[in-house]
């Protein structure tokens, strides 16, 4: 698992967190800005992903 990996499941899980609470408070800005963070966190998640899988790649014997 790399940073990116890491990162960005934080990023996703803190976005999510944003999101429910501007949902249950009403706040419609706060809910919109956690779901962008959310879909900022699987994005660089799968950035990881990808760097993951080319270093696998290029490690192979």
């Amino acid at each position: 698992m790399n940073t990116d990996q890491v990162k960005g499941k934080l990023k996703e899980a803190a976005g999510e967190a944003q999101e429910q609470v501007g949902k249950a408070t009403g706040n419609t800005d706060q809910e919109v800005r956690g779901h962008a963070h959310e879909q900022e966190g699987k994005v660089q998640k799968k950035v990881g992903d990808l760097k993951d899988g080319v270093d696998k790649i290029v490690r192979k014997p």
